[in-house]
């Protein structure tokens, strides 16, 4: 191991043992805290994202495509209630190559696809079969399409061809459709559904297609009424209440101001379709006749008293004319007739009254007492009266009543907000207390750090002088007693040895100070090995 890394280890391990017990212990959650914050991070990090592989995929499918990606050890994910099958994005289209390799998804064949395993010993029963089937799934995967719809499915009915025009009957169609959860498909979004289903098959009249949600609602009722009719006339009755409550309460919340009026609209309305046929005559006196004959008859003559004229239809003589006569017998007669043919204007007209006409409606107009004051009652009524569309020959009634409105609901709501308020503002208040408790936690741990690591620098740079100068003093140093050595015979002399050469000032200083310093270890041992802690701290930094 390198010496740095050696010393580097050994001047931590020294800190950690001065650290107190809660200092300790700061630092072990410290420690902790980042841990488990760097391995979140590296987790979220490391985390592939996921693309769509596969989505609509029916049970089948999606069962295979897991085997698929199980074999190919990838991992995935499984949305929309097993429908959608997510894998990394860096794999999806390794992975959709693979499928498609493998015949995956083998969802049936739809559409006009079916025509092409049709053969040339196919009977004509199962040619039209086919060829309506190939509609019904064009029809239904185009409606997919639409925004908001999940799945759709279309079923026709057309009758056979037959020479006989009395018994031709009209086909019909039943769409069902699957919203996306959370949606519904507006009224607008359903006649393209009708429309586009009529158009697509020769002879169906929009009339006759009926639309169904997988909730069971019918949001185009088969024979309800012509082209462009959605739903029933209950459905027609709630959408011209809605739109009148709307155009009255807009008045009367402009004039008497929001929350002092309330609107009730109940329209009565033709649940049945029906058909009127009807024809107008007309003539203009003032145009010249096609054509015009005047035929005159006279006769003057004698002959016995009697009468003259036309016999009826009981051979009765009818009197025409002018006739004179004598009683002696002799008359006159005189007949003119003048035919004209005049021009006449006929008009036949056939119409289709569907669902939901308007018969009659009933309003009525409640205003708050406290906000009356100055109010024209009549001119309010007219203007209610307009809004609404009020006809009083259909029998349209319009009630307009002053009365004072209870305030207990409205004290409940507030009662009710204020509470909300109050408790928004405790939550917020109380978020924002943990937000202060967790930046002092936080702020605490960073000055607990630094005053750590202020300590430690001043540990290492200011050290207390040591004077080391001056002549060693032995007043405190014992001086063992001195035994009396035997007696001892007195060996020869030897022979004088060299003299050794004098020690220079640097080794005599040098050797001073070490025995300066094994005395002051004797006597404070703790401050002779800081001071050669700094020593060594030095030395090592250098």
């Amino acid at each position: 191991m390198p010496p740095f890394i050696t010393a580097y280890a050994r001047r931590l391990g020294a800190t950690v043992k001065g650290f107190t017990a809660g200092q300790r212990t700061v630092a072990i959650i410290g420690l902790a805290v980042l841990v488990l914050g760097g391995a979140a991070l590296f987790s979220w990090l490391t985390k592939p994202s996921y693309a769509p592989l596969f989505t609509g995929l029916q049970s089948t499918d999606a069962s295979a495509v897991v085997q698929q990606l199980g074999k190919d050890n990838v991992p995935y994910q499984l949305a929309d209630g097993g429908s959608t099958v997510l894998v990394p994005q860096e794999k999806v289209y390794d992975e959709r190559l693979k499928a498609a390799s493998a015949g995956l998804p083998a969802a049936p064949a739809t559409g006009y696809s079916l025509l092409d395993k049709m053969g040339v010993t196919s009977s004509e029963f199962q040619q039209n079969v086919t060829y309506k089937r190939a509609i019904e799934g064009e029809l239904g995967t185009t409606i997919s399409h639409l925004d908001g719809v999940k799945t759709a499915s279309v079923q026709l009915a057309i009758p056979a061809q037959t020479v006989f025009t009395s018994q031709q009957a009209d086909p019909t169609a039943s769409v069902f459709v699957q919203t996306q959860p959370g949606q519904a498909l507006s009224s607008d979004k359903v006649d393209a559904i009708v429309h586009l289903t009529s158009a697509a098959v020769q002879g169906l009249k929009p009339a006759n297609v009926s639309v169904v949600d997988s909730q069971g609602n019918v949001l185009s009722a088969a024979g309800a009424g012509g082209a462009g009719t959605s739903g029933n006339g209950s459905k027609l009755a709630t959408d011209y209440q809605q739109r009148t409550q709307a155009a009255v309460q807009a008045v009367l919340d402009r004039v008497l101001g929001p929350g002092n009026a309330t609107v009730a609209v109940i329209p009565e309305v033709d649940q049945q379709s029906a058909q009127q046929k009807s024809e107008t005559f007309s003539s203009n006196k003032d145009a010249a006749p096609l054509s015009q004959s005047t035929k005159t008859e006279k006769y003057a003559g004698t002959g016995g008293a009697g009468t003259s004229g036309v016999l009826g239809p009981d051979n009765i003589a009818v009197p025409s004319g002018t006739s004179t006569s004598s009683p002696s017998g002799n008359g006159n007669y005189d007949s003119t007739t003048n035919t004209q043919d005049n021009a006449v204007n006929k008009v036949t007209e056939d119409r289709t009254i569907p669902a939901g006409t308007l018969k009659r409606q009933s309003v009525s107009v409640a205003i708050n007492q406290a906000a009356s004051n100055g109010l024209n009652v009549q001119n309010l009524n007219a203007l209610v009266s307009a809004a609404a569309g009020i006809n009083s020959a259909r029998g349209d009634v319009l009630s307009m009543q002053v009365v004072p409105f209870s305030t207990a609901a409205a004290d409940q709501a507030k009662a009710a907000l204020a509470q909300q308020q109050a408790d928004d503002a405790a939550k917020a208040q109380a978020q924002m207390w943990t937000n202060i408790m967790w930046a002092g936690i936080a702020l605490l741990a960073i000055l607990l750090v630094a005053v750590l690591l202020w300590v430690r620098s001043r540990r290492m740079v200011v050290r207390e002088p040591l004077d080391l100068g001056g002549d060693i003093v032995f007043d405190d140093v014992e001086v063992p007693a001195i035994l009396e050595a035997p007696a001892t015979v007195a060996l020869p002399m030897p022979e004088p040895l060299p003299a050794l050469p004098d020690p220079g000032a640097d080794v005599l200083d040098a050797e001073r100070r070490r025995a300066q310093v094994d005395r002051l270890g004797a006597i404070e041992p703790q401050k002779t090995a800081e001071f050669l802690r700094g020593l060594m701290d030095e030395r090592q930094r250098v």
